[in-house]
């Protein structure tokens, strides 16, 4: 009998990288423009930076090509999520928008590519373009947007907070506009149980829209903090179609309607609050990324409620946001790929994700970066991903040695070890061909 051949994985390279511009800051996050040609990226010093690549990315080079930002926006304060436009293109400058929401302040729109930078010769920020106030009505304070989403045609984009999802019209802007629907996720916040056990309570920290043409589309997933999923319509004035607790699922224990008959094994992934929600391609599928957690969870949107999976294997025990991405599966092998950074600087990746239930093992791996990888980033034509890297580290009594420096200040406790941007090249069977440019 012939022995199996073993499987041939693709491979990654690294064709382009740049290194946080700040000396005690880190990337957060990073994603892909709408058209493919731009890299936005948040750091913990409150800025985004855009980094438009060159038309020959993938042509081969000695060395990974160095990126440098072309945009830099300075916020005034954190921010927990930021929106490219929809309908961005680099051929049209007034597509290059971006939003963002700061903490005690309205979300602002900005433009990508500012005209006035900031440097330390010129320290001022340029003004936003549009602020779009969310103000609690009984306090009159800003409420913090958690969570933003900005989806085709690029007309409205909805923001979460405590307890509500804000759908506001982009082109009503001002000190007085209100959001043109609020969507309340409990019945009321006066109730002494807070909503009375019906809806989800607790901030929106995640939201993402659906996309194909199974059932109905353009449903809205919410995930919160307490760690509850949300189905909202926004045809039906933001109408809740399912609410659903992943606590059970997380644990390992499938849900009240998980099937009988999957394999599955005990333990769960665990978790401490969703931080993501991305639907798979078709529509039908709906991956559930929390913090602290040892995987991810794939659910059936068809069965409300019913886990399908388990993409177990991933290492992210942390507080840290750690996104993922999605792209539908190629060369004939059914479902979807799901792919995500590690605490531990690995990048994983899971095909033909929707094919089985219970545990899923990762179809491959490998290690880009020493920190950890705060987003992998697909991009449209497949063969291309982005991933940035970063974290704080505290030192342990060995490295930190009691005293002050020259300045007479005492010394941070706390140590970046690497926080970096790169662009990949996949090459392999599960991407077929490699020949396009970013942009194509």
């Amino acid at each position: 009998m012939a022995s199996e051949q073993p499987k041939e994985l693709p491979t990654a390279s690294l064709v382009a990288a740049a290194d946080h511009p700040g000396q005690d800051g880190f990337f957060k996050s990073a994603q892909w423009s709408a058209d493919g040609t731009t890299v936005f990226t948040s750091s913990s010093t409150n800025t985004i930076n855009s980094y438009i690549l060159p038309e020959d990315l993938l042509s081969p080079r000695e060395e990974p090509l160095p990126l440098h930002p072309q945009g830099t926006i300075t916020l005034p304060e954190p921010t927990h999520a930021i929106a490219p436009s929809p309908y961005f293109s680099l051929q049209n400058p007034y597509t290059h928008l971006i939003l963002a929401g700061a903490k005690d302040h309205p979300i602002q729109l900005h433009h990508a590519f500012p005209q006035h930078q900031q440097s330390p010769s010129s320290p001022s920020r340029p003004p936003p373009l549009a602020s779009y106030p969310l103000i609690h009505a009984s306090t009159e304070t800003y409420q913090t947007p958690t969570s933003l989403l900005w989806p085709q045609p690029g007309t409205h984009f909805l923001a979460g907070t405590r307890n509500q999802i804000a759908y506001f019209d982009a082109s009503r802007a001002g000190s007085g506009t209100e959001p043109l629907l609020r969507i309340p996720t409990i019945p009321s916040a006066r109730h002494n149980l807070k909503g009375g056990g019906v809806g989800m309570r607790g901030t929106v920290s995640a939201l993402s829209v659906q996309s194909g043409e199974v059932g109905v589309a353009g449903l809205i997933a919410a995930g919160t903090w307490t760690r509850w999923v949300g189905l909202y319509d926004l045809l039906r004035a933001g109408e809740c179609v399912a609410t659903w607790g992943v606590k059970g699922a997380a644990a390992g224990d499938g849900g009240e309607d998980m099937n009988p008959g999957s394999t599955t094994r005990g333990g769960g992934v665990g978790g401490a609050g969703i931080l993501q929600t991305v639907w798979s391609p078709c529509g039908r599928y709906l991956v559930v990324n929390e913090r602290k957690s040892s995987g991810l969870l794939v659910y059936d949107v068809r069965v409300m409620g019913r886990v399908l999976g388990w993409l177990a294997g991933r290492e992210a025990d942390t507080h840290q946001r750690l996104s993922c991405d999605v792209f539908p599966g190629v060369d004939g092998v059914r479902g979807f790929e799901v792919w995500a950074g590690t605490v531990d600087g690995a990048v994983k990746v899971w095909e033909g994700v929707g094919n089985q239930e219970g545990y899923v093992e990762r179809s491959w791996d490998w290690k880009g970066h020493v920190s950890a990888v705060g987003s992998a980033a697909m991009h449209g034509c497949g063969s291309v991903v982005a991933t940035c890297s970063g974290a704080w580290r505290l030192l342990d009594d060995e490295e930190y040695e009691d005293g002050s420096d020259e300045g007479g200040l005492l010394r941070p406790r706390t140590k970046i070890e690497e926080s970096s941007l790169k662009i990949w090249s996949i090459k392999g069977p599960s991407t077929g061909d490699t020949d396009h440019s970013p942009e194509d």
